[in-house]
C-alpha cells in the first residue's frame, strides 16, 4: 500500500493511509479466557489467539511436560517457547499473517495430550488478543467453576457497559447528527462542507469531508473496496491528540455497514465537540484513526480546531 507523506501546512485537514506495516490499534482487546476440554473423540481443536510481541500464557490444572510439548515451526516467527510447570507461554516475534495457523501440542504430565492452533487474533466485531487461557480437562473441579464464573460476569459486565453505551447514544443529539451526515442530509445538520480531498490506492478509494459547525466540526469518510479478494472490516476508531496520543477525546461515530466487499462503498461519520480539542495551552487539533479488522491503521484524518464555529 503507498503512503503518501503528509506535511505541516494551514489546510483544514490532512490524510495519510497507513502501510500494512504499521502497528495495530493500541487498544487491542486482550482477553482472559477458561476453555474447558471434552473427552468427546470429536472434540475440536482450540485456537489460541495471539498478536505480535505480546506474551500469551496458557495455564493448566496439571505440570506439563517440556519434553513433550512441541510448538511447530516456531523458529523465525516465534520466541523460544516457554514451559515449566503449569504454564505455556508463547510470544510471536510478529504478527501472524491472516491465513497462517501453528500447530500446538500440550502434553501433561500425566500423559494427556491437548492440540491447539496457534492463530491471529479473532475476526469478530473488535477482535482480540489471548492475553491468559486457563485450560481444564475436569470440567467439575473447584478451579474450573470458578473460572467460568468469573468468565460469565465479565461477560454480563461488558453487556451492561455496551447496552449503557446505547442508551446514551439514543439520546445524543451528535450521534442523530452524525447519523444524518452519513445518510447525506447534511442540509439539516448545522454543518457546513468546508473542503473534500480524494485519494485512490490500490486497494481503496477514499473520500474525505470535512465540516464546520457551532461548537462542533465533523467528518465523513466515504470507502469504496476496490480489492479483489476479500471484504474490508471495520475494527475500531480513535480521536487522539498528538500531544497524548495514549488518551482517546470523545467523540460520536455512525456508520452504515461495517464490512464493505469488493465494488461496494460505505460511509463513516464523525461528530466532535469543541470541548474534544480542550487542552492546557487551548484548543489542539485531533487525528481521527480508523482501524480495520486485522488491527492495521487504514485512515488517519487530521482535524483542524479552526472548523469549529462560534
Amino acid at each position: 500500500m503507498r503512503t503518501p507523506r503528509p506535511t505541516l501546512s494551514s489546510v483544514l485537514f490532512l490524510l495519510f493511509l497507513a502501510s500494512a506495516a504499521m502497528a495495530g490499534a493500541p487498544d487491542a482487546r486482550r482477553e482472559v479466557r477458561t476453555l474447558l476440554l471434552t473427552d468427546h473423540p470429536a472434540g475440536a481443536t482450540h485456537n489460541i489467539y495471539v498478536s505480535g510481541q505480546v506474551a500469551t500464557v496458557l495455564r493448566f490444572e496439571q505440570d506439563c511436560d517440556p519434553a513433550r510439548t512441541k510448538l511447530l515451526g516456531w523458529e523465525g516467527r516465534f520466541e523460544p517457547p516457554l514451559v515449566g510447570g503449569r504454564k505455556v507461554v508463547l510470544e510471536p516475534i510478529r504478527d501472524l499473517g491472516k491465513d497462517e495457523r501453528i500447530p500446538l501440542l500440550v502434553t501433561l504430565v500425566d500423559g494427556t495430550e491437548i492440540p491447539f492452533l496457534v492463530s491471529p487474533p479473532r475476526s469478530e466485531e473488535w477482535g482480540w488478543t489471548d492475553q491468559q487461557v486457563n485450560v481444564f480437562k475436569n470440567r467439575e473441579s473447584f478451579n474450573a467453576v470458578l473460572s467460568t464464573l468469573h468468565a460469565a460476569l465479565k461477560r454480563e459486565e461488558r453487556l451492561k457497559e455496551e447496552n449503557e453505551r446505547l442508551k446514551k447514544e439514543e439520546k445524543s443529539v451528535d450521534h442523530a447528527w452524525a447519523t444524518l451526515l452519513i445518510n447525506g442530509e447534511q442540509e439539516k445538520t448545522p454543518f457546513r462542507k468546508e473542503r473534500k480531498m480524494v485519494l485512490k490506492n490500490e486497494d481503496m478509494d477514499i473520500t474525505i469531508e470535512a465540516y464546520s459547525g457551532p461548537g462542533k466540526t465533523a467528518a465523513v469518510i466515504h470507502l469504496t473496496n476496490t480489492y479483489n479478494e476479500r471484504p474490508w472490516k471495520f475494527r475500531d476508531a480513535r480521536l487522539t491528540s498528538p500531544r497524548t496520543a495514549d488518551t482517546t477525546r470523545p467523540f460520536a461515530l455512525r456508520m452504515n455497514r461495517t464490512m464493505i466487499v469488493q465494488g461496494q462503498s460505505g460511509t463513516i461519520a464523525v461528530v466532535a465537540d469543541k470541548s474534544a480539542f480542550e487542552s492546557k495551552e487551548g484548543l489542539v487539533d485531533l487525528f481521527l484513526e480508523i482501524y480495520r479488522e486485522d488491527g492495521m491503521q487504514q485512515v488517519t484524518v487530521t482535524l483542524d480546531h479552526k472548523l469549529i464555529r462560534k
